[in-house]
Order: structure tokens, then sequence, then C-alpha cells
């Protein structure tokens, strides 16, 4: 570039405060440099930029259509700035997350505040997945990080810690539902019912037998549910935000409590803002923290 940053800097200065000593306060320069910084540009575009018939220059037409593209040739420069430093701390462009719908509802929305402010050049992909799915994800390659109700292995390869957060199952039917008529349901209840249950894409799937239907995460359950196609183990959590045809179920052991863990890859490394938004997700509300569980 043959134009000088100082000398965009300085007419850019001078342009917006209405006169070259003020430019030069704000730049922390004398006067006559920013003077000759101006004269400069102006030899370089070839005409004059300022009327200095009045007591204070003023933009003449050239100066008015030079300082729309100068503008513009600063912001680019700011940006190449901002881009360089990121490279330099090796902060991602983009940061994929899955996670279940058991953790969807309580998703921390201050978290995601502040992810915004510090890592503003960072994309985050969200999108739904349950159990095997999010493993197979990760071990794919297809995300970088997920969340899922806690299982009772994971794969070698796969580095999980368990979160602060929990959610509580319960069974529920349509209210109009022949189970919701029965005051505590008992197992054979239940079996004479279409189940509805979660059935993830990952290989190693097994198919199910009898009354089933099933569908790869919890709001499509929760969806047939709703249109009385029978009973399903459902987030309480879910169900009291979007369930609003739904009954709760007495039935023995329910509701009962499902632990929530954050996976990732041992084979890549979390850059900075994903090492960042996965200690964020360990923080409890009180602010206290769980440690990490490499499993």
């Amino acid at each position: 570039m043959r134009y000088s940053p100082e000398s965009l800097k300085a007419f850019v200065e001078a342009a917006a405060s209405g006169s070259f000593s003020a430019a030069a306060r704000r730049l922390g320069k004398s006067q006559s440099t920013i003077s000759i910084a101006i004269a400069n540009l102006e030899t370089d575009i070839g005409c004059p930029l300022f009327d200095r018939s009045g007591r204070q220059p003023q933009l003449n037409e050239a100066g008015r259509q030079v300082l729309v593209q100068v503008e513009a040739i600063l912001a680019a420069s700011e940006q190449l700035d901002a881009l360089a430093q990121r490279l330099a701390a090796n902060i991602e462009p983009l940061l994929s997350l899955v996670m279940t719908d058991i953790y969807s509802v309580v998703f921390h929305g201050e978290v995601m505040a502040s992810f915004a402010e510090r890592f503003p050049h960072t994309e985050l992909r969200c999108g739904p997945a349950e159990g095997a799915d999010v493993i197979d994800m990760i071990q794919k390659g297809q995300v970088h990080m997920g969340i899922l109700a806690a299982q009772s292995q994971y794969p070698a390869d796969v580095a999980t810690a368990r979160l602060p957060d929990n959610a509580q199952f319960s069974l529920y039917v349509h209210r109009d539902h022949p189970l919701a008529r029965l005051t505590s349901p008992r197992r054979q209840d239940l079996e004479n019912e279409r189940q509805l249950l979660i059935r993830t894409y990952a290989p190693g799937s097994q198919p199910s037998h009898g009354q089933v239907w099933s569908a790869p995460d919890y709001l499509t359950l929760m969806e047939f549910a709703e249109r009385g196609f029978g009973w399903a183990e459902l987030p309480r959590a879910l169900v009291q935000r979007f369930g609003k045809q739904l009954q709760e179920l007495s039935v023995t052991g329910y509701p009962r409590g499902v632990e929530i863990d954050v996976a990732w890859s041992r084979r890549t490394a979390l850059g900075p803002a994903g090492q960042w938004l996965l200690e964020q997700l360990q923080v409890r509300r009180e602010g206290q923290r769980n440690p990490v569980r490499k499993t």
C-alpha cells in the first residue's frame, strides 16, 4: 500500500475533529506532524482534500469521497490485526457442540453471553444429539464437544467430566391415555401399551421388540406422547416447559435422577475457546467446581 497508515489516520482524525490541532491532540502528535501527513496524502492522491480558505480546514468534495475509502481501509486493517492476534493465540475459528435435550433446557445463557464477548470471532455451532450419537460424532471428529446423559462407560479415546447439573426423569402419557386413569400403573400395565424410547443412529443399536416406537431425541418422543401414541420416560424439566397435554405416571422407582457429562476427544486437543467453555460448564452456579474426571 503506497499510502502510509499514519497519513490515513491523520486524515480521518482531522476530518472527524474539524481541525488539524484537534487531530494532533487525539493522536498525541504535533500539529506540524499532522499537517505534513495530510499534505503527503494529498500528494499521493493527486489533489487537495481540504478547503483551507476558512479559519478551519473543511473537507472538499474529493475529501468526502476519499474519506469513505480511507475509513474502509482502516477498518479492514483493524480486522487484520484482530485476525493476527487470534492466529497467534491459536483460537479456533469454529467450536462445535452437541447436547442432550436434557441439558438444553437448563443450558447456561450467561455462559454463552460470556463466550460471545470473549471469543467474538469464533463460530459456536450447537445441535441436538443423545447418548451413543454424541460419542460417535466425537470419535469421528464431527464435533469438538458433547453433553450427554452420563454413561456407564466410555471408549478409551473419549475423555469426560461430570457436570454439576442433573436431570429428573419420570414416565408420562397423554392425559386422555388409558394409563392416565390408573392410580399406580404396574409394570404389566406398561408392557400392554406402546413404549416410546430413545434409539440413536450410532452403529450397534439393537432393535426393539414388541409395542415400541423410537426416536433419536426427547423432543420427538414428547411429541409422540403428546399425540397419545404411547408412554415415555422423559425429563421432567422438558415436560414442565413444553408438555402441556402430558400426565406424570405414579410408578415405583420414579422420578429418578440422571447425571450429565461433558465429553471430548483425547485425540484432538481443545483450543482456547473449547478449553474455556469446558471449564465454564463445570462451574456450579454457586461458584463451586467439579474436578475433571478422565475416563
